[in-house]
């Protein structure tokens, strides 16, 4: 599955689980990897999630479709309200101008959340 890939893309970028750190995977047409941009890294249990910032990086990288992933270092999966808002504004914008958000992944060393595979994008 494609959020089971994107995971595995987003834990070769990332081993260590001590702080958040959040990345969007560049997709063209055909859902292959562009690359991965590194947005923001921060505390133990947040880091910021500029949407310009994320938008930017789809631009700049001729991105086709997107998919955020971010870490959650103790291990809980569920995301927060604010994973919520920032999926949506996201979604929103990257649609106004032909980008396709495909998935937002929250990963912990175990397994993953899927926004996709929960119907929830």
């Amino acid at each position: 599955a494609l959020s089971s890939a994107a995971s595995d893309v987003y834990k070769r970028q990332e081993t260590i689980q001590y702080k958040e750190f959040f990345k969007v995977i560049l997709m063209n047409r055909a859902n292959k990897v562009l690359g991965v941009c590194h947005i923001s890294e921060g505390g133990l249990n947040e880091t910021s999630a500029d949407i310009r910032i994320i938008m930017q990086a789809a631009i700049l990288g001729n991105a086709s479709a997107i998919i955020l992933a971010h870490n959650h270092p103790s291990g809980n999966i569920q995301p927060s309200m604010q994973d919520d808002q920032v999926t949506k504004r996201v979604k929103e914008i990257a649609k106004l101008i032909g980008i396709n958000l495909l998935d937002h992944l929250i990963i912990t060393d175990e397994t993953y959340y899927s926004y996709s595979e929960n119907g929830r994008i």
